[in-house]
């Protein structure tokens, strides 16, 4: 499986809505990995975007100096929220990207031309619109633009991207989200200016191929990325060969993604992504999390305050498959005590404390009843928090087993199967948690291995002060 995230501008450091897409990413490739499948789990930065050039602008740095400080912090999310991708692609940097972009510019030359347009644009989107104001809700005003561009022929496209939603080949989830997509691409596809000019971008980005006045429309150049970072023997492996390449995209992209990137590869003659899953955003007091509205919650800074574990658990726990979800510092605190102090940590506790008590440590013969839920059907839906609740319902099985059997109140024998039981129960939940906590899991791993148990330790902290 090929697992993509979008790649965010570096106008501003990262933010908590980048982590959980980064995250959800990072619960899909262990997952898989976790069944033996081969995963590449790629993700990165946008640099090559005029948001960057007026930000570095308004910092008083050079371009090249704010978009590698900037770049830095989003890779940097690896270890503190415990991801595990593969590749990390920045566009201004990666030795394979610009050459990709001019050979996918190439090949698709029948379809672009150019002509003069003048529009609203929004910088923040980095898109024109027809009619103001910006659908997402950025407060900087439409600039009026008029420059000749480059065209790409989208609409000689709208006929193939119907059939392929409606068919099945490019699989938009949730269905809401792919109904939109079809009521945009059947109420007629414009073409669509594919880049700007070189002294409005002030000379950063990829110039157009034989038009030096020219730089490559943002938008291009970064969703080329899921493909000019596959080199070589990797564009065969990943992108032809590869039944299941998904891309995890925010809603407010879903455009480019599911209309203009496949139509790019339909006249590129490229494969295109199997899957696209969607989600919502993540609110703060209603409001949009976002880089420019005053909202960012920086991840690294929750990370230090209430650890990796409570972090992803919220966003995985908390955050609905369709729905926006809004975050605050006493819901992610009450999740992870109820849950992960009081719900896993006890329970491994609870069984460890039992086994030193009546088998001075010794581990009993293990015997596995307890049945996870199914994580796999949910995380196939792209469902992370229905995914995250069966991992949870093997803490609540357990716990009602210990409470209907009460081994403190069985014979020998009974209570030593019983702990064997338990002790099953524990490592398949350490399984099972490994996409969702890897860290958390190998704590609960190391608490029950073995044939004579360490004493037990707090497995979690709580939270609540």
């Amino acid at each position: 499986m090929y697992i993509t995230t979008t790649i965010p501008y570096v106008n501003a450091r990262p933010h908590l809505g980048h982590a959980l897409e980064l995250v959800q990413a990072d619960v899909l490739a262990r997952h898989h990995r976790r069944r033996g499948e081969p995963v590449r789990f790629q993700t990165g930065t946008d640099d090559n975007s005029l948001k960057n050039v007026l930000a570095a602008e308004a910092e008083g740095l050079p371009v090249r100096e704010f978009v590698d400080r900037n770049a830095a912090a989003f890779e940097g999310l690896r270890e503190p929220l415990d991801l595990s991708f593969d590749a990390f692609v920045r566009t201004s940097s990666h030795p394979a990207h610009r050459a990709g972009v001019e050979r996918i510019w190439k090949a698709v030359e029948r379809d672009l031309y150019q002509r003069h347009y003048e529009g609203l644009y929004c910088v923040g989107c980095e898109q024109f619109y027809p009619e103001g104001p910006c659908t997402e809700g950025h407060e900087a005003p439409l600039q009026v633009v008029s420059e000749r561009n480059w065209f790409f022929r989208l609409s000689r496209y709208q006929d193939a991207l119907l059939d392929l939603i409606r068919g099945g080949g490019l699989r938009i989830e949730p269905a809401a989200r792919r109904n939109e997509v079809l009521a945009f691409v059947e109420a007629g596809l414009a073409d669509i200016s594919v880049s700007r000019s070189a002294a409005r971008a002030r000379g950063w980005g990829i110039p157009v191929p034989g038009d030096p006045s020219q730089v490559v429309y943002v938008w291009w150049d970064a969703l080329a990325n899921y493909v000019t970072a596959l080199e070589g023997e990797d564009h065969e492996r990943w992108w032809v060969s590869e039944p299941d390449k998904v891309h995890l995209v925010g809603k407010g992209v879903i455009r480019f993604h599911a209309v203009y990137w496949p139509a790019m590869l339909l006249a590129a003659g490229e494969p295109l992504p199997s899957q696209i899953f969607v989600h919502d955003y993540l609110t703060v007091n209603g409001r949009k999390i976002s880089k420019s509205s005053g909202t960012a919650v920086d991840p690294v800074a929750l990370v230090d305050a209430y650890g990796v574990d409570a972090v992803r658990w919220w966003l995985l726990r908390e955050v609905p498959r369709v729905g926006d979800a809004d975050f605050t510092a006493d819901r992610l605190i009450a999740r992870a005590d109820e849950d992960l102090a009081n719900g896993v940590g006890n329970l491994v506790n609870r069984v460890a404390t039992m086994v030193h008590r009546f088998l001075d440590g010794e581990v009993p013969e293990v015997r596995e009843e307890f049945e996870p839920g199914d994580v796999h059907g949910a995380l196939r839906d792209f469902d992370f928090r229905r995914a995250a609740g069966a991992v949870w319902r093997l803490v609540e099985e357990a716990n009602r087993y210990v409470e209907r059997v009460r081994p403190w109140q069985q014979a020998a024998g009974e209570r030593e199967a019983s702990l064997g039981v338990l002790v099953g129960a524990c490592r398949t939940l350490a399984v099972q948690l490994e996409p969702f906590l890897p860290t958390a899991a190998a704590r609960v791993a190391a608490a029950v291995a073995g044939e004579r148990l360490p004493r037990p330790e707090p497995l979690f902290p709580r939270l609540t002060r």
